[in-house]
């Protein structure tokens, strides 16, 4: 079956988002309240980019766009709300990964990228070597912070497992990242171990 290609708008941020992930966002900057709108008014995503270099605000009109890596997550919006100082508060859901094949701009700013849907992850099962991975998870989940966010999580999946605790385990963006980009769950889960090992000590 051939990939699903089409244009989207992008949210370039120095935070990684994970299909089936949850993120609160504060929105002020015009280009992207009017992105959120239209979002919103066509029932439409848009894409979720981690930032390779520059700044997810443009102080100037002549500021740089920032570079951005070329697979991020499509973002659902799943809630929202006006917060007092007029800021614009939403929730989003990581859906789908994708892969940007070419950016343009529009007069105000906002980045479009042509995205390629890639394809989803098998489900997978988890090993007796995932067992410690497992518990990291639940004891991640149930910290009341991470229990606000309402997250759906089947412990006995190792998909859902691998990019929970991607998604949850306090490292840098760009090991989270390299983390999305990889496209099997066994695969994931082997890293994690690693990066936990090194946690622990």
């Amino acid at each position: 079956m051939k990939s699903k290609r089409l244009e989207m708008p992008l949210f370039p941020l120095r935070t990684v988002l994970f299909p089936g992930g949850v993120l609160p966002l504060r929105i002020f900057e015009p280009r992207y309240t009017d992105m959120v709108g239209r979002c919103m008014r066509e029932g439409i995503g848009f894409g979720v980019v981690l930032i390779r270099q520059g700044e997810d605000v443009l102080g100037h009109a002549d500021a740089k766009l920032p570079e951005i890596f070329d697979v991020g997550t499509e973002a659902r919006i799943i809630d929202f709300n006006q917060a007092d100082n007029g800021l614009l508060g939403i929730v989003v859901e990581g859906a789908r990964k994708f892969s940007v094949r070419q950016v343009r701009t529009q007069a105000d700013r906002l980045m479009l990228g042509d995205v390629e849907f890639l394809a989803d992850e098998p489900a997978g099962e988890l090993a007796k070597e995932h067992e410690p991975l497992v518990e990291v998870l639940q004891e991640l989940t149930s910290h009341p912070l991470i229990k606000k966010l309402n997250l759906q999580v089947n412990f006995s999946e190792a998909r859902s497992v691998s990019l929970r605790l991607s998604e949850l385990l306090p490292i840098e963006p760009e090991i989270k990242q390299s983390l999305l980009q990889m496209r099997w769950p066994r695969e994931r889960l082997a890293e994690l171990g690693r990066l936990v090992k090194k946690f622990q000590g």
